[in-house]
C-alpha cells in the first residue's frame, strides 16, 4: 500500500543476489549490494532497519547517504535498484518516535536533512528503480518518487506524477492506496501481482533494470532528467511550485 499522509517526511561483485558489495558494519541499517549473476552494473540499496519498518531515522538516512556516495562513485555501476529486506514494507517514512524526542530546531534542520536525501537519490547519475513490495508512507513514498521508476506489487515530486489537485486529495485525506490504483494515477510504471516470496516488484524492477541495462546512456539519460526535475507539476520551475513538503512539516509539528 502506498500512502502520503502525516508520517512525513567499488568492491566485491557476488555472485548472489543482493550479496553486499563491501562489508557492511554489524547491525547496519542499509546495505549496497549487487544483483550478481548475469546482472552486472546492476547495484542495490537494501534497506534493512525491521523493528523500525525502515522509518527514516538518523543512523538509516546517514547510512543511505554513504550508500548513495559509494555508488555515485563506481563507474560500474550503471542501474541502482532500491529495495526493502524488510517484508511487507518498503519505508514507513519519518521515525515518530525520534521526531517526538526533538525541539522545533532539531525538527527543522532533520527536515531540511531529508529533502536533501530525496534530492541526493533524484540526483544519483544512474537510473535509479524503487521497488515497492510493501507499504510506502509518508517520506518513504517521497524517497520512491526520488527515484526514476517504481515498481508496485516528498512530496514536491508527487504533482509531476499526478497532478496538483490530485497530489493534494493524497495529502489531505492521508488515503492508503494499492499497486494497481497507483499505476491507475500515473505513481508507478508497473504494478505486479504478490508472490508467495513477497518480492514480486523487486523481480519486476530487476526485470526491468536488465532491460535497461544494454541501452542506458547516461549522458542523455541524466540531460533529459535534468530537465525533468527543473519543473514541478505545471512545468513552472521547481523553486517556484506549491511546497507540499513544507505542508506536511507543519502538520507533523502540530
Amino acid at each position: 500500500m502506498l500512502r502520503l499522509g502525516r508520517a512525513v517526511p567499488a568492491a566485491l561483485r557476488g555472485a548472489r543476489r543482493g550479496t553486499p558489495l563491501a562489508q557492511p558494519r554489524r547491525g547496519a541499517e542499509v546495505l549496497v549490494g549487487s544483483a550478481g549473476g548475469d546482472s552486472g552494473g546492476i547495484a542495490e540499496i537494501l534497506m534493512n532497519r525491521p523493528h523500525a519498518r525502515n522509518s527514516l531515522g538518523k543512523v538509516f538516512v546517514n547510512e543511505l547517504f554513504s550508500a548513495l556516495e559509494q555508488l555515485r562513485f563506481d563507474e560500474k555501476v550503471r542501474v541502482v535498484v532500491f529495495k526493502s529486506q524488510v517484508k511487507g514494507v518498503f519505508c514507513a517514512g519519518a521515525d515518530l518516535k525520534e521526531r517526538a524526542k526533538m525541539d522545533d530546531a532539531e525538527v527543522g534542520l532533520f527536515v531540511r536533512r531529508l529533502r536533501n536525501l530525496m534530492d541526493e537519490i533524484a540526483a544519483l547519475p544512474v537510473p535509479t528503480i524503487a521497488a515497492i513490495d510493501g507499504y510506502a508512507l509518508g517520506g518513504g513514498l517521497e524517497l520512491a518518487l526520488a527515484c526514476d521508476l517504481r515498481v508496485a506489487g516528498g512530496t514536491q515530486r508527487l504533482p509531476r506524477c499526478v497532478g496538483i489537485g490530485l497530489a493534494k486529495e493524497l495529502i489531505f485525506t492521508g488515503r492508503q492506496i494499492d499497486g494497481q490504483q497507483a499505476f491507475s494515477m500515473g505513481l508507478v510504471n508497473h504494478s505486479v501481482p504478490q508472490n508467495s516470496e513477497g518480492d514480486a516488484a523487486y523481480q519486476r524492477a530487476l526485470a526491468l533494470a536488465k532491460e535497461i541495462l544494454p541501452q542506458v546512456d547516461i549522458a542523455s539519460g541524466m540531460a533529459i532528467e535534468g530537465m525533468c526535475y527543473a519543473q514541478d507539476g505545471n512545468g513552472n520551475p521547481l523553486d517556484m511550485g506549491i511546497s507540499l513538503d513544507v505542508f506536511l512539516d507543519v502538520v507533523q509539528m502540530l
